[in-house]
């Protein structure tokens, strides 16, 4: 699942997802995430931390049970306090905007 509010940005990475061979559900909101969330079994995670209705940390409590077993934070945020926010919240990974599309990768592959 993708979760990113960022039109191009969601564009681009949910094509890039797909090219690699992935199957993409998109949310824009942490209340599209959560309903997607309850429909489908997600494998992974990608998360905007930045989202217009919440915060991604606050949702992948909010996710409990039903959050991916994998989940990867992706924010403008970068200072060493949001990666260990990111963390504790309980993402393995923290990616700094804007990334290489091969760190993306190197973490899927880790999935």
């Amino acid at each position: 699942m993708l979760v990113e509010n960022h039109e191009d940005t969601l564009a681009y990475l949910s094509r890039h997802l797909e090219i690699a061979g992935h199957c993409v559900t998109v949310a824009r909101t942490a209340a599209e995430t959560e309903t997607a969330a309850q429909k489908i079994k997600h494998d992974v995670l990608l998360c905007d931390i930045g989202l217009p209705d919440n915060d991604g940390w606050s949702l992948l409590a909010r996710l409990g049970a039903s959050r991916p077993p994998y989940c990867i934070a992706m924010s403008g945020y970068g200072m060493a306090s949001d990666v260990r926010r990111s963390l504790e919240a309980g993402f393995q990974h923290h990616l700094t905007k804007p990334f290489l599309p091969a760190d993306l990768d190197s973490l899927l592959d880790q999935a």
